[in-house]
């Protein structure tokens, strides 16, 4: 497991979130703690090193 930090697409607030680093490729879709709203997540790992990520707000 490995962590990571990233800012919410709706209220901008750091956000902290254990990845894990067994499966390459990962998508998913977590609420942010702070503000609720869904965040599409994307992530992407390369000999169990992250390589990409990605998150986006999901439009309701």
């Amino acid at each position: 497991m490995e962590e990571h930090e990233f800012q919410c697409p709706y209220c901008w607030e750091t956000i902290s979130m254990l990845l894990d680093s067994s499966q390459s490729e990962q998508e998913y879709i977590e609420d942010c703690e702070v503000c609720c709203n869904p965040i599409q997540i994307s992530v992407k790992f390369q000999a169990q090193e992250l390589v990409s990520f990605r998150v986006e707000s999901i439009e309701q």
